[in-house]
């Protein structure tokens, strides 16, 4: 709720920026080519419907419009200023500003964080004038702001201000790179999608990528809020963004740089933050409903399909086509996307082929064929009439679609009319080719909810991060109708976590059974006779192991031995165990030799946590074995995770089958495997400032319950 308060407080805050009634212009030129003159004429070109007062001490008029020397000579109160001077002259000119009123402010000047220690001094500077005197900043080493829905064009760039507007302006963009933000906003303009808000927050001294997204969400005309990150300071916010949107249907896309490790070196160059692993910021965006966009064409086609006011009910997709070969590759690009390309039931494929060719298909893929679509473009009608009333199918895709269809076609507007009376989310892509792409009806479409794409932006894996979405969505509202289930442990045990730890097995396992989970009989000794009294008392057979916290890996020591049998078996593998860890590691404390019972054979899994530098704890789920060490078959979440958090970081291993059971062995209790997810969670919220990582290698599976074979737990 704090947080929350805190982001309504903000979000009245940016206000000025985006909606600034006056603007003043520190170093306003007349000179053409500098950047005092292009902002000028960004602004006048853009139509801002405020006041816009130059300030510059020599000239009299600047592009028509009257100087002044300071902003004290300005005759009105002014909402924003536009700083297009040098780092040298910022600090006096904002401080200037503040103490006349000024609520915001736009930096392009660079020389700060960016550079190093010199910089990052000056922009600890503007912080403190930024806290001190309440002024909001966008900023420094930025390109700008802009609200294209009342002209307010606040940056210098040509990219941004020669772009013509589209007439429906839903969807806002931030970004962490100034000129990659231009070239996605070109490229969204390019292609029927207008941004409302454009925002480049630079180095992020006071607003910062979170409250640009925050801003947007609260925004009644901002249907989609998305962006570009590098690497995100403030995860706690941008999770109770990603919550509330999902509240209220407003979709985050996000495009995340920094996949390859060479990616993620220079994210953390440029934008002078640590980004987190790539994988946790997967794992983030999947438990929150935040769109992942692969790159800038899913920003513009997840943002097109969603303005058609509909979404997806399932993943079950026809395909009309007028060329076979094209219908079979968006089928495969379809599955490729975990879309499923249903079999139409006998009754509906009937009914289709009673009012097409013969010689057409009314198998999904429906092909029309091209002669049938040519000489007769009302055939894309009659599979929609069928497809629109079938309950089992959610999704209809067109690949093609007449082009010479327009507003007073009688068949576009039958065909809008049955879309719109269809519960079907139905959309045209079309194939890039110049005279191919763009439809005469296109415009009709989209202002009807049909939305067209053409094909190079991959629309059918935005189509599938819509279904995602959709899935997200629905399992929010569900999650919000049901009461929380939390795991909830009352016993304090910080005296087993002392400070900068690696805790022995032993000790580890200590700490699980706490929290109740299930780990093997066991006891430590110190001695044979010990040892043997130990394996008596478990069990024959059992498992020998050294016990020592400077021995995390005891194979690399030879301090296991499995089936232990008979009483002058422990004693020898007690012996073979203690000497070769003393040989090896002639330094460790040795707690002595633990003594466990030979667990039968199961599924081996791992759970484990990390502490990340961004996120805090992070829950990692995986098989085990040769699944993690090779192919690193592992999810994650950040803590803390939700029963459904675990459901779903099981179901997206490659290795989920094994779960469930393969060649005749039973399924596996992947309800005891949620138990100790959502318990291992519960332990690193509970004690996050004291635990910074948990190894449980193996877990192992069975048909009924779960035992811990191994843990290791280092303590902060």
């Amino acid at each position: 709720m704090k947080i929350m308060n805190e982001m309504r407080f903000s979000n009245l805050a940016l206000n000025r920026l985006f909606h600034p009634r006056t603007i003043a212009v520190y170093g306003a030129s007349e000179n053409t080519n500098k950047i005092g003159y292009l902002q000028l004429k960004a602004l006048l070109d853009g139509g801002f419907e405020g006041d816009i007062y130059p300030i510059n001490p020599t000239s009299k008029k600047i592009a028509g419009l009257t100087c002044y020397k300071t902003i004290e000579d300005v005759p009105k109160e002014v909402d924003l200023v536009i700083l297009c001077i040098g780092i040298n002259h910022v600090e006096n000119c904002l401080i200037e500003s503040a103490k006349n009123g000024v609520k915001a402010a736009i930096i392009f000047a660079s020389g700060y964080s960016e550079i190093g220690s010199e910089g990052i001094e000056a922009q600890n500077r503007l912080k403190k004038i930024a806290d001190q005197y309440n002024i909001r900043i966008v900023g420094p080493n930025c390109v700008g702001l802009l609200n294209t829905t009342n002209g307010l064009m606040g940056t210098f760039s040509p990219g941004l201000t020669n772009i013509p507007l589209g007439k429906r302006r839903e969807v806002g963009f931030v970004t962490q790179s100034g000129a990659f933000g231009v070239l996605t906003y070109i490229a969204a303009a390019q292609r029927g999608l207008t941004f409302n808000y454009f925002v480049s927050v630079g180095n992020e001294v006071d607003v910062a990528f979170t409250d640009v997204i925050e801003y947007m969400l609260h925004d009644s005309k901002t249907k989609v809020a998305s962006g570009y990150l590098e690497g995100e300071k403030n995860p706690e916010k941008l999770r109770e963004l990603a919550n509330y949107a999902l509240e209220i249907n407003k979709p985050i896309v996000i495009m995340k740089s920094g996949r390859s490790s060479a990616g993620s070196r220079a994210a953390a160059s440029h934008t002078g933050s640590l980004a987190g692993a790539d994988n946790i910021y997967d794992g983030f965006f999947k438990q929150t409903g935040i769109v992942r966009a692969d790159d800038y064409d899913d920003i513009i086609s997840f943002s097109k399909l969603f303005s058609s006011g509909k979404l997806p009910a399932g993943r079950n997709t026809a395909i009309v086509t007028s060329s076979g070969g094209r219908g079979i590759n968006e089928a495969d690009r379809c599955a490729s996307y975990g879309l499923n390309i249903h079999v139409l039931n006998e009754q509906i494929q009937k009914a289709i082929k009673k009012n097409i060719p013969n010689y057409a298909s009314a198998v999904n893929p429906i092909d029309l064929t091209a002669a049938a679509a040519i000489t007769n473009p009302e055939l894309f009608l009659e599979p929609l009439k069928i497809l629109a009333n079938d309950p089992e199918t959610d999704t209809i895709i067109f690949t093609e679609f007449p082009m010479n269809w327009d507003e007073n076609t009688p068949s576009l507007q039958e065909f809008v009319r049955i879309c719109q009376e269809s519960d079907k989310f139905i959309f045209v892509t079309t194939f890039p080719l110049e005279g191919m792409s763009i439809p005469k009806g296109t415009q009709y479409l989209e202002d009807h909810g049909i939305p067209v794409i053409t094909g190079d932006l991959n629309p059918i894996r935005g189509l599938a991060k819509l279904v995602d979405y959709s899935e997200a969505y629905r399992k929010a509202k569900k999650e919000k109708a049901q009461p929380k289930q939390n795991v909830k442990i009352t016993k304090n045990i910080r005296h087993l976590l002392p400070e900068n730890r690696t805790l022995s097995e032993s000790q580890s396992s200590e700490v699980l059974a706490e929290y109740g989970i299930h780990t093997t009989k066991h006891g430590v000794a110190d001695t044979e006779e010990k040892a043997v009294q130990l394996a008596n008392e478990i069990g024959y057979p059992v498992v020998l192991k050294i016990d020592s916290p400077d021995i995390p890996h005891k194979t690399e020591v030879n301090g296991i031995r499995l089936n232990i049998a008979s009483d002058e078996e422990v004693k020898k593998a007690f012996q073979e165990i203690y000497e070769s860890a003393k040989k090896h590691c002639p330094e460790a404390n040795i707690h002595g030799v633990s003594v466990q019972e030979m667990l039968p054979e199961g599924i081996e899994v791992i759970v484990g946590v990390t502490t990340d530098p961004t996120f805090g704890p992070v829950i990692m789920f995986g098989l085990g074995g040769v699944f993690v060490e090779v192919f690193k078959d592992v999810s994650f979440r950040v803590a803390p995770i939700t029963r459904e958090d675990a459901l779903k970081m099981m179901e997206e291993l490659t290795g989920h089958e094994l779960l469930k059971g393969v060649r005749n062995k039973k399924p596996v209790d992947q309800e005891a495997i949620i138990d100790v997810l959502l318990k291992v969670s519960t332990l690193v919220q509970d004690y996050r400032d004291d635990i910074k990582e948990i190894d449980i290698n193996p877990l192992i599976v069975y048909e009924n319950g779960v035992t811990a074979a191994d843990a290791l737990i280092i303590t902060k």
